[in-house]
């Protein structure tokens, strides 16, 4: 079968509708039943890009910042280059990983992440939400089928779309093999470069930004006595979004104390490293269509607290430590419990990494490709 591929994901930061894009996009280019093309915005290929070097991760932010109208600017000149090439050549069915699905005359598979521009808007910048707001439902509509991260989104989209069940497909995302249990011996050469010591620090992993709620894994962390606080010091990875600037007052005292470390945007290699090395995950964000943080955490033996909201539960189970996002307190006592309990953290690292064991992008990959089979007998 041909694929039409949006990769355009694949041109920023890898966050993750990224990763998602990236190895969807590696499996599809690998099967022989599959001769997919990819989408590059200004150009087609059949070869995955690579990710964006790291210095990148400023870039983009600073140009959905500076320039007006980016996000519409960029859609007008996509469309007509897409148009242009799938007029031209045949394709079976056009898969849009990224949500917003550009105009194609035949079967279109659209895969939808979440709603939080729904839910929070106020979590969003005005372009994001205006650019949702405009371009989702019309794109939602002409699907053919519709793929989602979790179960969890597909009740959202019946929820508020009304879209009949049989025309969406829950497809879990994956963990690369690279997130694994690695030893402080392993860990040392990374950690050593960000002045951490195995086992000896707190993590939160995301983006900048409203949604991921690090203001309450902030609030949590200064909640704990002061000897935790400095012998388990909160290490914050994830390059800046938007709205940023209450949060990061709110971190300078701690930064300047040495007890919040502040490491950006890492290589897949060294995030792999530091999660492996961190003693907890830290993931209290509002609304998730699924959450790979924690499950590459999961992947790597190490406890995750999470929200116990949205799709979180279904990708943590009872690996972890789930709470209410809102509650500070509950997140701080859930620190202090993996910090002075080792048989309660060996038992969660055990069972995560059974769990993660569930989540695999050539699953996702084959349920994929049984979903543009099931498109294609349903129109022969």
């Amino acid at each position: 079968m041909r694929i039409a591929f949006n990769a355009t994901a694949l041109l920023s930061p890898l966050t993750g509708i990224g990763q998602y894009s990236r190895h969807l996009a590696m499996g599809l280019a690998a099967r022989e039943d599959v001769d997919a093309e990819f989408f590059y915005g200004a150009f087609w290929s059949k070869e995955v890009r690579s990710a964006p070097l790291p210095a990148a991760a400023s870039l983009f932010p600073w140009i959905r910042s500076k320039v007006p109208f980016s996000y519409a600017l960029r859609r007008v000149v996509q469309k007509q280059r897409f148009e242009s090439h799938t007029r031209r050549e045949r394709f079976d069915i056009y898969h849009e990983p990224n949500i917003l699905p550009l105009p194609f005359d035949g079967l279109t598979v659209v895969t939808v992440h979440d709603l939080s521009w729904i839910r929070f808007p106020q979590m969003h910048p005005p372009e994001r939400v205006r650019a949702m707001d405009k371009y989702f439902e019309p794109g939602l509509r002409r699907a053919s089928l519709i793929l989602t991260d979790s179960a969890f989104v597909k009740r959202e989209l019946m929820d508020v779309f009304g879209v009949r069940p049989e025309l969406i497909v829950p497809v879990p995302l994956g963990v690369e093999s690279l997130f694994r249990p690695q030893s402080a011996e392993e860990t040392l050469p990374v950690l050593s470069r960000h002045s951490l010591v195995h086992g000896q620090y707190l993590l939160a992993v995301g983006t900048l930004e409203p949604r991921k709620n690090l203001q309450v894994a902030l609030q949590a962390f200064m909640q704990l006595p002061p000897a935790i606080r400095k012998h388990y010091p909160l290490v914050l990875v994830g390059m800046t979004g938007w709205h940023t600037s209450a949060l990061e007052a709110q971190m300078a005292p701690m930064i300047r104390a040495g007890e919040v470390r502040q490491l950006g945007y890492l290589s897949r290699e060294d995030l792999a490293t530091v999660i492996a090395g961190a003693l907890t995950l830290i993931y209290p964000s509002i609304y998730e269509g699924f959450g790979l943080p924690p499950l590459e955490a999961m992947a790597c033996g190490v406890p995750v607290i999470a929200s116990d909201v949205s799709s979180l539960p279904e990708v943590v189970g009872d690996t972890g430590v789930l709470i209410n996002p809102h509650d500070a307190e509950a997140v701080a006592q859930a620190i202090q419990l993996l910090v002075n309990d080792p048989a309660i953290r060996g038992k969660l690292s055990s069972k995560a990494l059974d769990r993660s064991k569930e989540f695999t992008w050539d699953r996702c990959v084959t349920q994929t490709v049984g979903a543009y089979q099931q498109v294609l007998n349903s129109v022969a």
